[in-house]
C-alpha cells in the first residue's frame, strides 16, 4: 500500500476519512465536511448514536453532498488524552475498516489531531505506520484467493498542511516498518523454507544496509565450545549458525547494546518428543531471532545513531539417531556444565551459549534477549503481556515504560537466589528444567542470568505474544513482530538521543 502526504488532493479517492471526538465533538475536518453535507454528516451520527469513542468507527456511503463514496468517520475519544499509541491504533482500525469495502485510494483528514508529547507534523506518519502495519498480509503461499478477500485498498492520502515535514516524519516509521515486515516475513515462512542456513542467509542480506554479518558455522562454535547450542541441532540434517549483525551508527569507542535472540527454526522437542497437536505452530520458535533480524534492519535502515550488535543462535531442534538425549550432560563456552533432562527445555541451551559469546565478545553496555522461551508464560500472562525479568531495575524500567508507549506489553517477574535450588543439578552445575511444576518461566530465566556474567541483562519471554490466533489492533492474525517496535523506542528515547 502506498502512502502519500499532500497539501492538496492530487487524485480523486472514492472514501474521506475523518475524526470525531467524544460526545460528537467535530474535529476541524468533520466539520467542514458536515457543512458541505448540508448537516447530513451530523443526522446520520446521531441517528447512528455514534459517541466519538476512541474505538468507534462508522462507514457511511453515498452522503449527500459529498463527492466521494464512502466517508469512514473514526472516534477520537477525549481530546486531551489523545497519545502516541493511539495514533497507531488509528491507524491500523482505518485500514481494518476500510478492507471491509471496495475502496481502493482513501483521503485521510486528520491533521489537526493534537497527540500528547507529538507533534503536527509526525502526527500523520504515526497514523500511517498504524496503517501499514495492520495491512501486512502474508499471501505468499496461497495460489488462489476468493474475490472478496483480494486486497482492493492499495492508496492512502493524507491530506496536510505541511507535506514536505510530515513525509520527512514518515521516512524513518517506514524503514520501522520495515524491520518489522521481516520479522513477521521469516515468522510467517514454513520451516521447509526457514531452516539454520536460510535463516543465515536472510541475516546476511542486511549488509546492503551497512551492516556487518558474520555467520560462524558449527566448527567454529565447537573451536569456541559451543556443547549447549551445538548440542540442540546434533539431531537435524541442517548445521546450526550463529549469526552476528553489528551496526556502527554510533561513536567508535562506544560500547553497543546487545541484543540476543532464540532461532529454534522448528522444534519438535527432539527426543522429548512434543504432542503432534499444533506442532506445526513451532515454526514461530525463532520468534525472538526474527525479532533481533528485525530491529537490526529497522536500526540500519533509519541510520540510528546508537551502536548496536545482534546475535542470535539458530537451530533447529528433530530427533533422530544422533539427536541429544535427556541424561546428556553438554559443556557451555562459559565452562559450565548442562545437565540436560528434557530436550525440549532448548532455547535455554541456545541462549546459554549466545549470552556469553555476546558478553565476552562485545562487552556491551546491556544485553536483551528474546525468546518463545516457556509455555508457562502464556498461562502465567495470556496473549496480553511478554514476561520480563532483569537483574537491572533501570533497565527493566526503561523497556517497560517503552512497552507501555508502543502497546507492547511487558510484566516484570522475580528473579531471586532462591529459585537457584530447584535448577541446581546432582551431577552437574546445572539443570535445564526445574525440579517441580512451579514456576517454570522464572526458573528458565534464573538459568540465563547463570550465562550473563553479572552483566546488564533482561530477558523477553515472548511465547505468548510472537503469533496471533485473531486479528489485532497492528496485525492480522499470524506473526505479530511484537518487540520490534518496543527495543526500537527503548534504543530511541534511552540511548540514541543522549549520544
Amino acid at each position: 500500500m502506498e502512502i502519500l502526504f499532500s497539501t492538496n488532493p492530487t487524485r480523486k479517492a472514492n472514501a474521506v476519512v475523518i475524526g470525531v471526538y467524544k460526545d460528537r465533538i467535530f474535529s476541524k475536518q468533520a466539520d467542514e465536511l458536515d457543512q458541505k453535507s448540508q448537516g447530513a454528516l451530523s443526522k446520520a451520527l446521531k441517528s447512528a448514536e455514534f459517541k466519538g469513542l476512541k474505538d468507534n468507527a462508522l462507514l457511511l456511503s453515498a452522503l449527500y453532498g459529498i463527492d466521494t463514496d464512502y466517508v469512514l468517520v473514526v472516534g477520537l475519544g477525549d481530546k486531551e488524552s489523545i497519545d502516541e499509541k493511539q495514533l497507531y491504533t488509528l491507524g491500523g482500525r482505518i485500514v481494518g475498516q476500510l478492507r471491509k469495502t471496495s475502496v481502493t485510494h482513501a483521503e485521510i483528514r486528520l491533521e489537526d489531531i493534537e497527540a500528547r508529547h507529538v507533534s503536527l507534523a509526525e502526527t500523520s506518519g504515526k497514523i500511517a505506520l498504524g496503517s501499514l502495519l495492520r495491512d501486512w498480509r502474508f499471501d505468499k503461499y496461497r495460489t488462489t484467493i476468493k474475490e472478496e478477500d483480494k486486497p482492493k485498498l492499495t492508496q492512502l492520502s493524507f491530506i496536510v498542511k505541511d507535506a514536505a515535514a510530515a513525509k520527512a516524519a514518515f521516512e524513518p516509521l517506514k524503514k520501522l516498518s520495515d524491520g518489522i515486515f521481516l520479522t513477521r516475513e521469516v515468522v510467517s515462512e514454513p520451516p521447509n523454507v526457514i531452516y539454520p542456513e536460510t535463516l543465515a542467509e536472510k541475516a546476511k542480506e542486511l549488509s546492503k544496509l551497512g551492516v556487518k554479518v558474520e555467520i560462524l558455522n558449527e566448527k567454529q562454535m565447537k573451536a569456541l565450545g559451543m556443547g549447549a547450542l551445538l548440542g540442540v541441532g546434533q539431531g537435524s540434517i541442517r548445521e546450526s549458525q550463529l549469526a552476528v549483525m553489528q551496526w556502527q551508527g554510533g561513536n567508535k569507542n562506544d560500547q553497543p547494546l546487545a541484543f540476543i535472540g532464540k532461532g529454534v527454526t522448528f522444534d519438535t522437542g527432539g527426543i522429548s518428543l512434543k504432542p503432534a497437536a499444533n506442532m506445526d505452530e513451532m515454526k514461530a520458535d525463532m520468534g525472538g531471532a526474527a525479532v533481533v533480524m528485525g530491529l537490526m534492519k529497522a536500526l540500519a535502515g533509519r541510520k540510528a545513531a546508537i551502536n548496536a550488535v545482534g546475535v542470535i543462535g539458530i537451530v533447529e531442534n528433530m530427533p533422530s539417531g544422533s539427536a541429544q538425549r535427556p541424561g546428556d550432560i553438554v559443556t557451555t563456552m562459559s565452562g559450565q556444565t548442562i545437565e540436560v533432562l528434557n530436550t525440549d527445555a532448548e532455547g535455554r541451551l541456545v541462549l546459554a551459549d549466545a549470552l556469553w559469546y555476546t558478553q565476552d565478545r562485545f562487552k556491551p553496555q546491556l544485553m536483551v534477549n528474546l525468546a518463545t522461551l516457556t509455555g508457562a508464560i502464556v498461562v502465567a500472562l495470556g496473549h496480553e503481556y511478554a514476561g520480563l525479568f532483569s537483574n537491572n531495575d533501570e533497565l527493566a524500567e526503561r523497556l517497560s515504560a517503552a512497552g507501555e508507549k508502543m502497546e507492547e506489553k511487558l510484566w516484570r517477574l522475580p528473579l531471586h537466589e532462591n529459585y537457584n535450588k530447584d535448577i541446581d543439578s546432582d551431577v552437574a552445575d546445572v539443570k535445564n528444567i526445574s525440579s517441580g511444576r512451579g514456576a517454570g518461566s522464572i526458573t528458565a530465566a534464573q538459568f540465563l542470568e547463570r550465562f550473563v556474567n553479572k552483566m546488564p541483562w533482561a530477558h523477553l519471554d515472548i511465547a505468548g505474544v510472537t503469533w496471533s490466533s485473531k486479528d489485532l489492533a497492528l496485525s492480522r492474525k499470524g506473526a505479530t513482530a511484537f518487540g520490534v517496535r518496543l527495543l526500537n523506542c527503548f534504543i530511541q528515547d534511552y540511548y540514541e538521543n543522549q549520544a
